[in-house]
C-alpha cells in the first residue's frame, strides 16, 4: 500500500526508528524496507515528522504480527531500550518479573532485563541495578553511526539525549580544539573527533575514560591519555602528514579525574566546550572560562523550574565571564521535561574575549 515514510541512510537507520516509535508516529502496520542503502521507515502522521527529517511517498507491504510484551501481559508496560539491554522502572518487584518475562518472550531484540534499584547517586552519577533476566549489564548502543560500549552499573549514560548531542555535534568543525569537560563514555568526544577536532575529554570516573577511549577504537578515532603516546597507527599517520589517514579526522586526549586539574595546561585553548552537568555545571563556569579561547562557544546544560529555565543559566555565565568576555546568547533550548515544573536545557554561548 501507498504511505508516508522516513527515508534515512542504513547507518541512522536503529536512530531514526527509536526516535520515531518514541514519539507514536512509526506506523507498526507496516514493513519497514531497505534500498539502495536507504531505509524506509513507514509514519503514521507525516505533517508531525520533525524537519530535519525525509519524507517520501512509497509503496510498502504490511507487516506480519509481531508478539509485544503488551500482547503477552495484556498492558502497555514502560520501559526503554539502551543496545540489547531492556530497562523498566517499577516499584513492585512482581510487576517487573512479570514485564522482565514478556520482554523476553516478545519480539524484541534483548539479551538483558533490569529494574531501576536506586537513584542516580554520587559524584560518577550511576545507579544500582535489579538484573530480572539475563547476566550483563554491559551493552553496545548505537546513534547516528556511531557505537558506545558501555556498563550501565558502572557509568551514566542516557539513550534519550541521543538527538540533543548530534545538534552540538553537527556545529563542529575540522581544526576546531573542543574540550567535553563531562565526557563520559565519549558520545560528544568521539563524534566531534570524528569531524575532525582536537578535542580533550575529561571524566572523574575512571571506568567511563576506559569505555571512552574503547569506544574511540571502535569508531576509528585515534586517542590516548594525558602523558601518553599516542596509538601506534595515529603517530605513523602524523609522521607521513597524515597519509592514509582520513583528513577529517581528529583525535581525542582523554584524562581521568576533575576536569579543574586541567586548567594549567587548557587555559585560552578551546574553541568550544560541552557542559553536560546539568545538576551543578555552574560550580564549573570559572574552569570553563579559564578553558575559553578569544572565541569559545559553550554549550552549556542546566535543570530549572519552567517559570525561568534560562535565566539563572545565564546569569551565571555572565558573573563568571565578568569583564573579560561579551557573553552572546546563541540558542536557548529545551531537551527535554526532567521532572514535574522542572525542564533540562541547554543554552549555547559564544564568549568573545574584550
Amino acid at each position: 500500500m501507498r504511505a508516508p515514510c522516513v527515508r534515512v541512510p542504513v547507518s541512522e537507520g536503529e536512530d531514526t526508528r527509536t526516535r520515531l516509535a518514541e514519539d507514536d508516529l512509526l506506523d507498526q502496520s507496516l514493513r519497514i524496507e531497505g534500498e539502495e542503502g536507504w531505509l524506509y521507515l513507514p509514519v503514521v502522521d507525516a505533517d508531525a515528522v520533525p524537519d530535519d527529517l525525509d519524507v517520501v511517498e512509497r509503496d510498502v507491504a504490511e507487516r506480519e504480527t509481531q508478539t509485544m510484551p503488551a500482547d503477552i501481559l495484556g498492558f502497555d508496560p514502560s520501559y526503554e531500550r539502551l543496545g540489547d539491554i531492556v530497562i523498566v522502572d517499577e516499584d513492585d518487584r512482581t510487576r517487573a518479573e512479570e514485564i522482565a518475562d514478556a520482554v523476553m518472550e516478545s519480539a524484541i531484540r534483548a539479551e538483558t532485563v533490569v529494574n531501576r534499584a536506586s537513584k542516580v547517586k554520587g559524584e560518577t552519577r550511576v545507579r544500582d541495578w535489579d538484573v530480572l533476566a539475563g547476566d550483563g549489564t554491559v551493552t553496545i548502543h548505537r546513534e547516528y553511526g556511531y557505537e558506545f560500549e558501555l556498563d550501565i552499573a558502572e557509568v551514566y549514560f542516557s539513550p534519550r539525549l541521543a538527538t540533543e548531542r548530534n545538534r552540538v555535534v553537527e556545529q563542529v568543525e575540522a581544526g576546531e580544539h573542543a574540550l567535553d569537560m563531562f565526557a563520559g563514555v565519549g558520545p560528544y568526544a568521539v563524534p566531534m573527533a570524528d569531524r575532525g577536532a582536537e578535542v580533550v575529554a575529561a571524566d572523574i570516573n575512571e571506568v567511563a575514560i576506559d569505555y571512552l577511549l574503547r569506544n574511540a577504537e571502535r569508531n576509528g578515532v585515534p586517542a590516548c591519555r594525558v602523558g601518553e603516546a599516542w596509538p601506534e597507527s595515529a603517530a605513523e599517520a602524523d609522521e607521513n602528514g597524515d597519509e592514509g589517514q582520513d583528513e577529517t579526522t581528529g583525535c581525542i586526549t582523554a584524562a581521568a579525574g576533575d576536569v579543574r586539574e586541567l586548567t594549567d595546561d587548557y587555559t585560552d585553548w578551546a574553541d568550544r566546550l560541552v557542559m553536560n552537568l546539568p545538576h551543578s555545571a555552574d560550580e564549573f563556569l570559572d574552569t570553563a572560562v579559564a578553558f575559553a579561547g578569544d572565541e569559545c562557544v559553550l554549550h552549556y546544560y542546566d535543570i530549572q523550574h519552567e517559570e525561568d529555565p534560562f535565566g539563572p543559566g545565564i546569569e551565571s555565565i555572565e558573573a563568571a565571564a565578568g569583564d573579560e568576555y561579551d557573553v552572546v546568547v546563541e540558542t536557548e533550548h529545551t531537551v527535554r521535561s526532567y521532572a514535574p515544573h522542572e525542564l533540562n536545557v541547554v543554552l549555547d554561548v559564544r564568549l568573545i574575549r574584550t
